[in-house]
């Protein structure tokens, strides 16, 4: 059984973060879609534990700095609830590799919302970019229509 708990991370150089677009996976709920680094905890794993997993094997990258920015909770119907450990970081070592998931390219942040990416991503990065000090985002789905947000409990208004 998969746990709930998972990482994103999203990997800093030259003023663009490292992106993944989803085109490789099969029955794959982000489909198309271009996020971070990251996947589900393994037994026993620390969030740290599981984001220096996933970034070395979806990578090929070892993290040397990196900073957990928020806890996002997502909610879909059809797929459950997960917690999402938000991490950046910015420093890294070792020799880059393609990922089985996904195609990787690094993105300049002022182009990251032309990208096809969920609308509460949207919310995420933005937060990330006014550097919001620890965060708890909700987010619940249904379909790919965002359907409630709520920072530190309180809803937002979606635009």
């Amino acid at each position: 059984m998969r746990s709930p708990m998972t990482t994103l991370c999203y990997i800093e150089r030259n003023d663009s973060y490292l992106m993944m677009h989803r085109i490789k996976k099969k029955h794959d709920v982000n489909a198309g879609k271009w996020i971070g680094v990251g996947g589900h905890f393994e037994t026993r794993e620390s969030p740290e534990d599981c984001l220096l997993r996933e970034v070395k094997e979806e990578t090929g990258l070892t993290l040397l700095s990196w900073r957990f920015r928020g806890i996002v909770t997502f909610s879909q119907e059809g797929f459950g609830t997960e917690y999402m450990c938000l991490y950046t970081a910015d420093e890294f070592e070792g020799e880059f590799h393609d990922c089985e998931e996904g195609i990787m390219e690094w993105v300049p942040k002022s182009h990251l919302m032309d990208l096809s990416l969920w609308e509460g991503d949207k919310i995420f990065l933005k937060l990330l970019k006014d550097e919001e000090p620890f965060f708890s985002l909700k987010l619940s789905y249904k379909g790919e229509k965002l359907v409630e947000v709520r920072l530190n409990g309180k809803e937002l208004k979606k635009n």
